[in-house]
């Protein structure tokens, strides 16, 4: 038998999983992969426990539970001055990438370019090949990853279809302003182009920083497919509950392709994040002051050794220039790391299509203080 070619002929097994195993076999503190080492909130967890005791353990609505679509659209009015419709134009899913993915299928059809901004997440260029399309991959200027307006402008054809914008930005930290989505707006003006907004960082802001979301500018609201996670925001990755704004004609062929990758998303914890949402709408709020701890107390404790860095405006992630340090590419130093200094990071090159002129490896600093006191030490000793 002859087994057909593969689909995704530059695609293994994911960086996230191959530096997660590699730090559970060394021993190593994992800063890799995007996950806190602390608990959702002890209340909503207990709402969880309640609706599951309720018999909550039937199929969810395929667009999801009505009470969590309604806090959605309410937050995002009270957030960002838009109500979107809660039964037309929000759409819970089962993770951010899961949402992602039914926004490309959607509109992405043969021959259309969609263009990414290098570094970009990884799932992006997959998930367009996967469907028919083309990425066009913009690298961000080296030194502040900001966009290169005149080069997307160029980059505009008439086989473009859809922009991803990621802000704040997975691996960069770096957050778009208001002038950045007016910029956008002229750009795409009087075309057809879509975009995706990948947001799921949104409350996850620092120095007094606002996150500006494609649904605060009327123009880009209506062109748009708007991403977000409750796994980040919650502290809870392992639920994979995220969900898509967007509007109704939009929404609609989302939802076609939604319905057939999971149709619906686990019930009980829907239910919960609705109840939470409700209940406490100051753990949002906070959580930029909450990580910016964090983000500073690591900064600090790194602040002796001999890595580079600039204090990231937004995310959980850290970059950090390791060019005093090693030669060694990105890939090799992390592996390296992890052996050596039993500390593992994410090489940043795996996020982009051409190399990177600076050395630069990521780290998640969304730990217990502990954690990252012991980590920065063993940074520090390199």
């Amino acid at each position: 038998m002859r087994y057909p070619a593969t689909k995704l002929p530059r695609v293994g097994t994911t960086i996230f999983t191959e530096m997660s195993q590699l730090a559970a076999s060394e021993g190593a503190i994992n800063l890799s992969q995007g996950f806190p080492d602390f608990d959702a909130p002890e209340a909503l967890r207990a709402r969880v426990a309640h609706h599951i005791g309720e018999g909550a353990n039937q199929y969810a609505p395929m667009t999801g539970v009505p009470a969590l679509r309604e806090a959605i659209a309410t937050k995002c009015q009270r957030l960002y001055g838009r109500k979107p419709c809660a039964d037309t134009e929000v759409t819970v899913t089962s993770g951010a990438t899961e949402a992602l993915f039914a926004a490309f299928a959607a509109v992405v059809r043969q021959g259309d370019e969609v263009i990414l901004f290098d570094p970009c997440y990884d799932s992006y260029e997959p998930a367009i090949e996967l469907n028919g399309g083309r990425p066009v991959r913009l690298p961000l200027d080296p030194v502040d990853f900001g966009i290169d307006w005149q080069r997307l402008a160029d980059a505009i054809g008439p086989c473009t279809r859809m922009i991803v914008v990621n802000t704040p930005h997975n691996p960069t930290g770096t957050v778009l302003s208001a002038d950045d989505l007016q910029r956008l707006a002229e750009l795409v003006r009087d075309t057809d182009i879509l975009l995706v907004g990948d947001e799921v960082y949104e409350h996850i802001v620092y120095d007094g920083r606002r996150h500006h979301s494609l649904l605060c500018h009327d123009e880009l609201a209506q062109r748009s497919f708007v991403v977000s996670s409750f796994g980040k925001t919650y502290h809870c990755t392992g639920w994979k509950v995220g969900y898509c704004i967007a509007p109704a004609p939009l929404s609609a062929e989302f939802r076609k392709v939604h319905q057939y990758l999971t149709f619906s998303t686990v019930t009980p914890v829907q239910l919960a994040l609705a109840d939470f949402l409700a209940a406490a709408p100051e753990h949002y709020l906070e959580l930029p002051d909450f990580y910016q701890a964090k983000r500073d107390l690591f900064c600090e404790l790194l602040s002796p050794g001999r890595f580079r860095f600039s204090p990231a405006p937004g995310t959980y992630f850290q970059l950090l220039d390791y060019s005093a340090i090693s030669d060694l590419p990105d890939t090799e130093f992390a592996r390296w790391l992890t052996r050596e200094a039993k500390v593992a990071a994410i090489p940043v090159s795996v996020f982009c299509e051409q190399p990177l002129k600076r050395r630069l490896v990521r780290f998640c600093f969304a730990k217990g203080e502990a954690t990252l006191r012991e980590a920065a030490q063993r940074l520090c000793s390199i």
